[in-house]
C-alpha cells in the first residue's frame, strides 16, 4: 500500500521499525518538499515489499557500478519521472536513504546518491568504499550528510 508523504506533518509511518525512525521519517519529508517545492509534485512511497523492481533496479546499479550491497533492510522505496529524470529511492532502516537520479537523455548527469539520517553511523560498505560526507542543515531532517557517485554504465 502506498502513502503519501507529508511535510508538514511529519510521520513515522512505514519507518516504525528503524531504531532512527523520527530522524528517517525527517529525511523523507524532505525529499517530498523537494518535490513538491522544484517539481510540484506529491511524494509517495511503497513498502519494498511491495516493490521488488525499485530494489532489484538500485541493487543492480550499486552492485555493477561500485560493488556495493547493503546488509541494512529496506523499508520503503519510491520512484517518480520528472521531466527528463527518472528518480529512484530506497529507505532503510539502519537511516540511510540510496537515490538513483537517471537523466534519460544525458548520460552526464547521472548520479548516486547516499543521504544519512541524524544519528546513524556511516554504514561500513560505504565507509569501506572511502566516501566523503558533506553536512546540511534541513527544518526536517536536522544535519544531513551526503555523498555520490556519478553512473557510468546504461540502465
Amino acid at each position: 500500500m502506498s502513502y503519501k508523504v507529508d511535510f508538514k506533518n511529519v510521520s513515522t509511518v512505514g519507518l516504525e521499525s528503524s531504531p532512527v525512525a523520527e530522524a528517517l521519517a525527517g529525511l523523507r519529508a524532505n525529499e517530498a518538499r523537494y518535490f513538491m517545492n522544484k517539481y510540484k509534485r506529491e511524494f509517495t512511497v511503497v513498502p519494498a515489499d511491495e516493490s521488488q523492481g525499485n530494489l532489484n533496479y538500485v541493487n543492480r546499479i550499486l552492485k555493477e557500478e561500485r560493488d556495493i550491497e547493503f546488509a541494512a533492510k529496506p523499508l520503503e522505496t519510491s520512484r517518480l519521472k520528472v521531466e527528463n529524470i527518472d528518480w529512484t529511492f530506497v529507505f532503510y532502516a539502519d537511516g540511510l536513504e540510496v537515490n538513483v537520479l537517471y537523466t534519460v537523455d544525458n548520460p552526464k548527469k547521472r548520479a548516486v546518491g547516499f543521504k544519512l539520517s541524524e544519528g546513524m553511523e556511516v554504514p561500513k560498505e560505504l565507509e569501506e568504499k572511502k566516501f566523503k560526507f558533506a553536512r546540511r542543515k534541513s527544518k526536517l531532517a536536522g544535519t544531513i550528510r551526503g555523498s555520490f557517485f556519478v553512473i557510468k554504465g546504461e540502465y
